[in-house]
């Protein structure tokens, strides 16, 4: 009997529906996870019609994190995009998590390694790893700081508790919050609503926020530009103008 596929990919049009797949371990990941993770990223970015992608789990969860007893057998969930395939090398292309059920320890991390976050209002987001020796290493502890209060950063990493969607959406880290059983369905429908812009200049977007906090206010004039250089040279660019002239609805290529 061949083995169940660990991510589950299905376009929707422009856009890239990725499903983590290990229901029966709450979408932990081991090392064959963070390889699929990395190929459905590495689809994302390197497909011209893909536009934006959408992570969410299957079973009712989004990740528990990193699977423990794979850990502890020395797997590494983890590639050459960093921890589960992605941490360290996003995609550059605007990805959206919708979360269901529990987003902790590497699960969250997951999600902030994407742009946008909708989450049901039952959604659990933590970082426990604190609980079992471990330390969260999968970019949590630094880019938590960067976008909610130092105190309750640190409050969160050194209990290891869990906080539902509606504390983080009142910190600015979750997006919009939905009822349970509706994040996936949101999430394609606020992906699809973002499709009215151009998917070059949305990929420039996203790269040039992503990356600015390492820029000082002179560098980023310049540094700015090898990113937002190929949106401006792009077809779609010129799609673009072109449509406005004509005053019509552009019909994007991603080129």
């Amino acid at each position: 009997m061949s083995e169940i596929p660990r991510i589950l990919t299905e376009t929707r049009g422009p856009v890239l529906v990725i499903t983590l797949n290990r229901p029966e371990a709450r979408n932990a990941f081991d090392a064959a996870s963070a390889q699929a993770l990395e190929a459905a990223v590495d689809r994302l970015d390197e497909e011209d019609g893909l536009f934006i992608g959408v992570i969410t789990g299957a079973g009712g969860h989004f990740s528990a994190g990193a699977d423990l007893k794979a850990a502890a057998r020395g797997e590494r969930a983890a590639t050459k995009r960093g921890g589960f395939g992605m941490f360290a090398r996003p995609p550059r292309k605007p990805v959206i998590a919708a979360v269901e059920g529990y987003a902790v320890g590497g699960g969250f991390e997951l999600c902030l390694s994407c742009d946008l976050i909708v989450a049901a209002r039952t959604a659990q987001f933590g970082l426990p790893e604190v609980r079992h020796n471990v330390v969260a290493v999968g970019g949590g502890l630094f880019r938590l700081p960067r976008r909610m209060p130092y105190h309750l950063v640190m409050e969160l990493a050194l209990t290891g508790a869990f906080h539902g969607a509606d504390y983080f959406h009142r910190l600015g880290v979750v997006n919009r919050v939905v009822e349970t059983g509706e994040a996936l369905e949101a999430a394609v429908a606020w992906a699809e609503a973002l499709l009215v812009n151009g998917p070059t200049a949305l990929a420039a977007t996203k790269e040039i926020i992503r990356r600015s906090g390492d820029w000082t206010d002179e560098a980023a004039w310049s540094a700015q530009m090898a990113y937002a250089r190929p949106a401006l040279e792009s077809e779609d660019r010129k799609e673009g103008l072109a449509a406005f002239a004509e005053k019509r609805r552009p019909v994007w290529k991603g080129r």
